[in-house]
Formats: C-alpha cells, sequence, structure tokens
C-alpha cells in the first residue's frame, strides 16, 4: 500500500449492537474495494477482522481489529469493535484512534441499546457519525420504521442519503438522494433504473436534506431560502461540512450480505466524512503541567498513542498506535511520557486483520503497529516534544469469579499469565486475596471471564475453572466479659506457668486495641508483649466460622507470674487460653461486609430495580437524575448478595444500566443466615 498523508486519511469505527452485522459489512466493504480477495463470512469462520481463535470458535467479535483499503485516493483505516456489551474494551480502543463513528443497524430489530451508547459516546467525544441501516434484504427488515426510530431516538441530525424502494415488503431499487437516482442490484453489481413514482415521500425526504445542508453555511442559508434548488457538489459539501461540526449523521442503507447500497457507502464515506487532518485537534499536557495544542501535522514533532495491545506468544507483544503529530519511524529514539524512559521503536508493520505488512513509517494521522517495544495501552510517545496525551476511560469491572487450577503447581503460571492477558485488556483485574486464598479474576460479564480462561488454556497453557469467591466475613463481640487464663506445665526441670485476668469488651476498632492495667506487679512488665502477642496471634480466627475477629478491645488487669518457671512462652499461651475461653461467653457474632451501590437504569424500571434490591436485603438510600436521562440509585446492600448483580443489571436494563460499588463497613449479619455461612466455612475447612 502507498503512503498517504493526513489530508487522505480516514479512521473509521464500525460500532453497534451485538448482532447487527459490523463485522459482515466490513467484509462487504474490503471485499468491493479488492482489499480482501475473498468474500468471508461470520458463520464459517474466515473473515478478515474476525481472525482470533475464540472469535472465529465463538462466530462473534471479541476484539477491536484494524482493516485498512484504498479508495479514490483515500486511506480509511476501518476498525470493527465488538458488539457485545462484555467486550465494550475494544470499543473504546476504537473511540480513541478513530475520526468517525459508523453505526450499523439492523433493519429487523431497529435502533438498540448498543446503538444509543455508541451514538452518544461518540457525539460525547466529537466523533463523526454515519449510520448503515443493513439487513434489509431479509422479509421482516422495516427501513422507515428504522428511520423514525431514529429521529425519534436522536433528533434532527438523522439525514437519510440512500433510501429503498419497497414494493410488497421486498426492495425493488435504492434511491441516492444527493444524485436523485435510483439503482438495483444484480449479483452485488448496481444497475441504475427509473427513478421509482414515489413523489410525496421523495419531496419530505429532499426537503428533509436541503435544510440541514442550509443549516451548515450562511451562503447555503440564503441559497435555500430565496427558492433555489442546490447542486449536487453543494449538498456534498454541506453534508460534509455538517458531518465534520456534528450536525448531520447521514443514513445509508442496504444489505452486507447481497452487497446492495455497500458501494454507495463506500462512497459516502469518502466524499462525508472527515479525514485525520480536518479532526478536531488533540489536547495534550505538557511538562509544566499545562494544556497544550496538537496538530495533526507531519511536519511538526512526533506524538503518537498507544490504543491497543496483543501480546502473542509467537509474534510477542504488538502495541497499535495512532500518530497524532509528526512522524514515526523504525529506529527513531522516543520518549515514552507514562515511565519517562526512552524506548527504541523497532520493526513497524500496517495489519489488515492478521496479515502484516511491513512498513517504515506511520505518519501524522495514520495507524500501525509496533513490535516488540516496552509501551503499555494508554502509553504517549514523543520526539522532540514532551506532551501527555489523555488515557482511554474503559468501563469499571463489574463481575468477579475466582480462579482455580486444575493442575496443582500452576498457582504462579495463573499470575503470569493474567498479567499478560491485563497488558491486552485493561478492563480485566486480579488479584490474590490473601485472606481467602483465593486468586480473584474481574471483568464485564460472564461471558468475558469465560473468555479470559480460555484464552489462559490457549495461549499460555494454564488450565483453570471458575468458582464464586468466597465472601470475607469478620467475628465480633457484643457482650463485655472477664475471664482467667492459666497455663501450667511441668515435665522435669523447668516448668511452664503464666496466669492472666483478661477483660474483653466490644469497640470501634478494626485491628485488636491492647491495654494493660496491672496494679502491684503481679504481671512483670517484660511479659506484657507476650500477652498482646499471643492475642493478636489469635484473633485471626474466631470461634463461629474461623474468620477474623473484629472492633475487639482486650485489658490485662491482673495475674500471677512464678520467678522461675515463668516466661514469656508461658504467658503467650495464658492468654490463648484467655481468649478461648472468654470469646464464647461474650455473645460472638458473625459480621458481613455492605457495600455502597450506585445503579443507574432507565427511569422505567427504577421500581422493578428497588425491588431487587429489597430482595438482596438492600436498603435504598436515595435516586438521582442522571445526565444520560438515567436515574440512579444510591443502596447499602450486603457484599453476599451482589454475586449475580452485574448479571441482573444487564438482563433487567437490557445492556443500558451500569454500577459502581464499594466496601462501606462490616455489619452483623442476621442471626438466621448464620448457620449457613458456619457451614461454608466448614467446606473451606475454616472451621471444624
Amino acid at each position: 500500500m502507498k503512503q498517504y498523508n493526513a489530508n487522505n486519511i480516514k479512521n473509521i469505527l464500525v460500532a453497534g449492537h451485538g448482532g447487527c452485522g459490523k463485522t459482515s459489512l466490513v467484509e462487504a466493504i474490503l471485499h468491493m474495494t479488492k482489499a480482501s480477495d475473498r468474500f468471508g463470512k461470520v458463520l464459517e469462520g474466515n473473515t478478515v477482522s474476525d481472525y482470533d481463535a475464540e472469535e472465529i470458535k465463538r462466530k462473534v467479535s471479541l476484539n477491536l481489529s484494524v482493516t485498512p483499503f484504498e479508495y479514490r485516493d483515500y486511506k480509511m483505516n476501518v476498525l470493527d469493535a465488538p458488539g457485545l456489551f462484555d467486550f465494550e474494551a475494544g470499543f473504546y480502543e476504537g473511540l480513541r484512534a478513530c475520526e468517525s463513528v459508523l453505526l450499523t443497524i439492523s433493519g429487523k430489530s431497529g435502533v438498540n441499546v448498543g446503538t444509543k451508547k455508541a451514538f452518544k459516546k461518540a457525539k460525547k467525544l466529537n466523533k463523526s457519525s454515519m449510520i448503515f441501516v443493513g439487513k434489509l434484504d431479509r422479509e421482516s427488515a422495516d427501513f422507515y420504521k428504522v428511520l423514525e426510530q431514529l429521529k425519534a431516538e436522536f433528533g434532527p441530525c438523522i439525514c437519510p442519503v440512500v433510501v429503498p424502494y419497497v414494493v410488497d415488503r421486498k426492495v425493488e431499487s435504492y434511491i441516492n438522494l444527493i444524485d436523485m437516482k435510483a439503482y438495483k442490484y444484480e449479483d452485488g453489481k448496481a444497475v441504475e433504473v427509473e427513478l421509482p413514482d414515489i413523489e410525496h415521500r421523495l419531496e419530505g425526504l429532499i426537503t428533509a436534506i436541503s435544510e440541514a445542508v442550509a443549516e451548515t453555511d450562511e451562503e447555503l442559508f440564503e441559497k435555500y431560502f430565496s427558492g433555489e434548488k442546490f447542486t449536487n457538489a453543494e449538498l456534498v459539501m454541506g453534508i460534509h461540512k455538517g458531518v465534520k461540526n456534528g450536525d448531520i449523521t447521514p443514513v445509508f442503507c442496504g444489505s452486507a450480505f447481497t452487497l446492495e447500497g455497500v458501494d454507495m457507502l463506500i462512497d459516502g464515506m469518502s466524499t462525508l466524512l472527515p479525514t485525520a487532518s480536518e479532526s478536531a485537534m488533540e489536547v495534550g499536557i505538557d511538562e509544566n503541567e499545562e494544556e497544550v495544542a496538537v496538530m495533526c501535522d507531519e511536519t511538526k514533532s512526533m506524538v503518537a498513542t498507544v490504543f491497543k495491545t496483543v501480546v502473542d506468544p509467537f509474534v510477542g507483544k504488538m502495541s497499535y498506535v495512532k500518530v497524532v503529530s509528526g512522524k514515526l519511524t523504525s529506529d527513531m529514539q522516543v520518549t515514552n511520557m507514562t515511565t519517562g524512559e526512552t524506548e527504541k521503536v523497532g520493526k513497524l508493520a500496517m495489519l489488515r486483520g492478521k496479515k502484516q505488512e511491513d512498513i517504515k513509517e506511520i505518519v501524522a494521522g495514520d495507524i500501525g503497529v509496533i513490535f516488540k517495544a516496552n509501551l503499555k495501552t494508554g502509553d504517549t510517545i514523543c520526539k522532540d516534544t514532551k506532551v501527555k496525551l489523555s488515557k482511554i476511560e474503559y468501563p469499571k469491572a463489574c463481575y468477579s469469579m475466582a480462579l482455580r487450577p486444575k493442575n496443582k503447581g500452576d498457582e504462579s503460571k495463573i499470575s503470569s499469565g493474567m498479567h499478560r492477558l491485563i497488558e491486552e485488556d485493561m478492563t480485566i483485574t486480579y488479584k490474590h486475596d490473601y485472606e481467602t486464598h483465593q486468586q480473584i479474576i474481574s471483568g464485564l460479564g460472564e461471558q468475558h471471564l469465560d473468555v479470559c480462561v480460555a484464552k489462559l488454556k490457549n495461549k499460555f497453557g494454564v488450565d483453570v475453572e471458575l468458582e464464586k469467591p468466597v465472601v470475607a466475613y469478620r467475628e465480633a463481640i457484643r457482650k463485655t466479659v472477664k475471664v482467667q487464663g492459666k497455663h501450667k506445665k511441668q515435665s522435669g526441670g523447668h516448668g511452664q506457668f503464666g496466669d492472666v485476668w483478661i477483660e474483653f469488651a466490644p469497640c470501634d476498632s478494626e485491628e485488636l486495641v491492647f491495654e494493660e492495667k496491672v496494679f502491684g506487679g503481679a504481671v512483670p512488665k517484660n511479659f506484657f508483649p507476650a500477652v498482646e502477642k499471643g492475642l493478636r496471634d489469635c484473633v485471626t480466627k474466631g470461634v463461629i466460622a474461623g474468620y477474623p475477629v473484629v472492633n475487639l478491645k482486650a485489658t490485662l488487669v491482673d495475674g500471677s507470674y512464678h520467678p522461675v518457671d515463668s516466661s514469656e512462652m508461658s504467658f503467650k499461651m495464658a492468654a490463648t487460653l484467655a481468649y478461648k475461653a472468654a470469646l464464647p461467653q461474650a455473645n460472638p457474632v458473625l459480621l458481613e461486609p455492605i457495600g455502597y451501590l450506585k445503579v443507574a437504569v432507565p427511569d422505567a424500571i427504577t421500581g422493578d430495580m428497588m425491588g431487587e434490591l429489597n430482595k438482596r436485603r438492600g436498603r435504598v438510600m436515595g435516586m438521582n437524575p442522571d445526565e444520560d436521562g438515567m436515574t440512579i440509585i444510591e443502596a447499602e446492600v450486603p457484599m453476599s448478595e451482589m454475586q449475580d448483580f452485574a448479571t441482573l443489571v444487564r438482563q433487567l436494563t437490557q445492556g443500558s444500566g451500569y454500577f459502581d460499588i464499594e466496601f462501606a463497613r462490616y455489619e452483623q449479619l442476621p442471626s438466621n443466615l448464620e448457620p449457613k455461612v458456619i457451614e461454608e466455612a466448614k467446606k473451606l475447612g475454616l472451621v471444624e
């Protein structure tokens, strides 16, 4: 592929709801522009963009892929994003690298939650947008119904450019409202036909386009309201300007499967979407923590951002970069603004799916890959300047499970494999819980973690199973007691003698509070640390279910000693005996972790969500409206009831809801639930 400059490069993210035909549309575009020598099918597992083993197996996109093609002196980097909410990371990465978003909508299912979320996010980040209503070859498809949904949901920016002429629920031809020509498709090829007689509808559509174009320019505004019609060139110029400014979202239609309308979509992408040089400048932070403008200009100093990372066991690490300014060349010495370290750029390549083409440089506005560099997603690299660009704001991990190796001794392999997976997918988190001795993985949903497990096995040779994480309960006492702990042992020679009276009482501190109020030297001071050490060793295990004891104050009030047989070990054992005798008498209780929850749901289902929270023993604290037209419910909920909450929120809100939960405090577990927790503790070996 020849070298292009920023005036002739376009970066377009294909996004939308899962199953709406994004990958099929990308495949059709590549086939029609001869960027691919075959027309792949998702079900056959031979598409350019879905090349990962798990994608082929599951027949769904899981990762962002880059598929460039050439058309009319333009290089267009098409980024195919996953539509499933569990794999949103790819969508956010694609947004970081693109100037425009092409939303794909099924003519059958219409505007779904994924469409709305993608459109709102694109607008929020000032990305231009275009819509393709596909699957119009299906019997139940209805373009005009979808068009009404689009107008109702997204407002007056919706501007149809290509519309179908439908007879008996079947598309007869497609009308290009800019050229005012109609086309019929035979074996995927367009044949011009006579413009159908639908004047009443056509006039309304043309008026809508003309009004949208008139709003983009003063001269065009005056021309339109003087009664003159726009020329073809004026319509293209006006729509292009409106798309660039975010005022117009052109709508195309057709079928990726039969290639109907795909040629007009490609033409629209080349004429209506902005180039990399036309996109809004990026704002970075310099060495003095001040904002600076970074222009898309290859003559300026080199600034690039890493928007995606792939860790391949055979090829090594691949860092996908978008060069924002200047030129990135192989062997260039660059500064990583995240770490401050200097990095030598090695091999550069352009990728189309998994196929590589070695290149010598990546210019401003273009996308490429650096091989085997010590870089991470979100890093900014610079040459002859020091600017840090914004990082990607990923959705937070909300679904957690524990990893259990199928083979003994694989625990260390899990840690190594997980850290490499996290380099690829920043929506995954991983930690080793030293209290429960479990390795916890968190992600965006069940499918997400299922894919992580498959990748651990296939990429890094670690076979694991998922199980529910153990809830970290606590124990406490509710009554003050005073007990004696006496350790006496005689076995020839020096014996062992330690005698203490300790008062145990509830308090507010999570850590053990130890005090001594011994009078008259009943227990020598040099044995106080031994008593405290004995108690601190004991509070790691309670008497109900073996969980750590909190909110406990122990006061050493009296005791006795033997001038020969007393030792630190004797008093440590005496303290242990006092602890074991005291806690059963002090009304011990189990404490459960309580989380502070903020969950955003559509207004229509706030009642259903509140009902669910009540079922989970939650306490609703309040409700507030959100800027996205959602209601945020704030509540306190037991963490033990929240294991499947991510799945519930997705099902209840059809994917539009989201939540955040943080540990707040421990609270007494209802007594009727204690037997179940004790039984689970026995299974875990915490208590006999």
